[in-house]
C-alpha cells in the first residue's frame, strides 16, 4: 500500500455559543467539554469573551478602547479515509482551530494560524493504551523506542497532503501547556509579542511526541500571562508568522488553558526565573467557567480504547505497511 491511497477530508464547523458537538467529535476536546450540560451556552459565551479581551489587550496598537479587535473560530475536523479496503468508511482523526482576526474598525478579516489546539485519537490512544501497558509491562524502561511514530507520520502526511496545501498557506502553529515534571529557565531573549522566552534541560514526553510529528518546541511567556506556553512548530516561529496571527494563537490558547489548568494559568503570582509548574498549587483564581477535569481524563481512556477497535485492530497490517514505507520514503 502507498501514501497516496490514504485520502483525507476537512470538515469545518464554527466555533461560537451555538456550538454543539458533532456526534463524532472528541468529548474530551476543549470546546467540546464546554459545550455540553446546562451551562453550555454561557460557558461558550465567557470563553469567547475572554479570547477577544485578551486579544485586545495584547494588540494594543491603535487601539486604544481595547475594542478593534474580535476573534473567531473555525473547528477543522480532518477524517482519514482507507481506499483499497473492504471498508471505506471515513475515521475522525485529527481537530484544530482555525482562528479569523476580525477588525471592526476596518471591516477587514486576517487570517490567523491554523493549529492552536490539538485534538487526536490516535494521541489518546498512545497515551492512554499503548504507555499505560508498557508501563505495567516494563516500569522503569520510559516509553518504547516506537512511542508515537504511527501518529506522527500520519500527521506528516496531512501536512503534505493535497487537503491541508487547498486550505492552507502556513503550517500549524499548536500551543499547549509547560510539562509539571520539567524545571523552566528565562533565557534573558524577549520577543515583542510571545513575549520572554525560556528554556528547559530535557524534552519532555510531549515534546518527543511533538518532534516525532516534525515539531520543533519554543516556550515564551506573553505580557501579562503567569506562566510560558510551549509553541510546537515548523519553520521559524519568530520570523514566519505575523504579529497579530501570534496574538490569536495566545488569545485563545490562554483563555483555555485558563479554565483547564487554573493552578499554572491563572495563578496570581507570574512565573519566576527559574519556574516549575504545578497542578498542586494552590494561590490560584478560578474563572467562572464550568469544567469537569475529572470527566475528561476518564474519557481519555474510552476513547483510546475505541481508536484500538476501530482503527488500529482493523487496519493493523495496512498501517504497518504504510508506516515501513513512508519511513523508507
Amino acid at each position: 500500500m502507498v501514501s497516496s491511497d490514504f485520502t483525507f477530508r476537512i470538515k469545518w464547523t464554527a466555533l461560537d455559543e451555538d456550538y454543539r458537538p458533532a456526534e463524532n467529535t472528541r468529548i474530551t476536546t476543549n470546546f467540546a467539554n464546554l459545550a455540553r450540560g446546562e451551562s453550555r451556552q454561557e460557558n461558550l459565551r465567557s470563553t469567547l469573551r475572554m479570547m477577544d479581551n485578551r486579544f485586545n489587550s495584547l494588540a494594543w496598537r491603535d487601539n486604544p478602547r481595547g475594542d478593534r479587535y474580535a476573534l473567531e473560530l473555525q473547528i477543522v475536523s480532518v477524517e482519514m479515509s482507507f481506499s483499497g479496503t473492504e471498508n471505506t468508511d471515513a475515521f475522525p482523526l485529527i481537530e484544530i482551530l482555525q482562528t479569523t482576526i476580525v477588525d471592526q474598525q476596518t471591516g477587514a478579516r486576517i487570517d490567523g494560524i491554523v493549529g492552536n489546539n490539538f485534538s487526536s485519537y490516535v494521541r489518546d490512544y498512545d497515551f492512554s493504551v499503548v504507555l499505560p501497558e508498557h508501563m505495567k509491562a516494563h516500569p522503569n524502561a520510559g516509553a518504547p523506542d516506537d512511542f508515537g511514530d504511527l501518529h506522527g507520520k500520519l500527521f506528516r502526511h496531512f501536512l503534505g497532503s493535497r487537503a491541508y496545501q487547498d486550505n492552507f498557506a502556513k503550517p500549524p502553529v499548536i500551543c499547549l501547556s509547560v510539562s509539571s515534571n520539567k524545571t523552566y529557565h528565562r533565557t534573558g531573549a524577549e520577543h515583542p509579542v510571545l513575549g520572554l522566552e525560556y528554556a528547559n534541560e530535557e524534552f519532555s514526553p510531549t515534546d518527543r511526541y511533538f518532534a516525532k510529528m516534525g515539531m520543533k518546541v519554543r516556550y515564551f511567556m506573553p505580557k501579562g500571562s503567569v506562566a510560558p506556553f510551549a509553541f510546537y512548530h515548523i519553520g521559524d516561529l519568530t520570523g514566519d508568522y505575523t504579529d497579530l496571527e501570534l496574538v490569536s494563537t495566545i488569545a485563545t490558547m490562554e483563555t483555555f488553558q485558563k479554565i483547564y489548568r487554573p493552578e499554572i494559568y491563572n495563578a496570581n503570582s507570574p512565573a519566576t526565573e527559574q519556574y516549575q509548574p504545578s497542578l498542586k498549587a494552590q494561590d490560584y483564581s478560578l474563572t467562572r467557567i464550568v469544567y469537569d477535569r475529572e470527566e475528561r481524563s476518564r474519557l481519555a481512556v474510552e476513547q483510546g480504547r475505541f481508536v484500538e477497535e476501530r482503527f488500529i485492530k482493523p487496519y493493523r497490517a495496512v498501517l504497518d505497511q504504510w508506516s515501513a514505507n513512508f519511513a523508507a520514503a
